[in-house]
């Protein structure tokens, strides 16, 4: 099963949309998701924060900024 991880910031309207694509392809496809908040960080905040959100497939860096949901889906594939 593949593992997709999400870099995200508190208030950030990039993540909440990159999310919400997530999930909705968590709907139709499976694998496991870990959500993690980088706020605060100050070393996931010097690693992600001027490309969030972050999404990364089996540890690969897959996505920033923006998820669109046809490559997404195809890079679970």
């Amino acid at each position: 099963m593949k593992r997709v991880t999400i870099y995200v910031g508190r208030g950030c309207h990039l993540c909440e949309r990159a999310l919400e694509v997530i999930e909705e392809a968590r709907a139709e496809v499976e694998f496991t998701l870990d959500v993690v908040d980088i706020t605060g960080d100050d070393a996931l905040e010097a690693a992600h924060r001027e490309l969030l959100p972050v999404v990364e497939i089996d540890g690969e860096h897959s996505f920033h900024y923006v998820v669109h949901p046809a490559a997404f889906r195809a890079r679970l594939a």
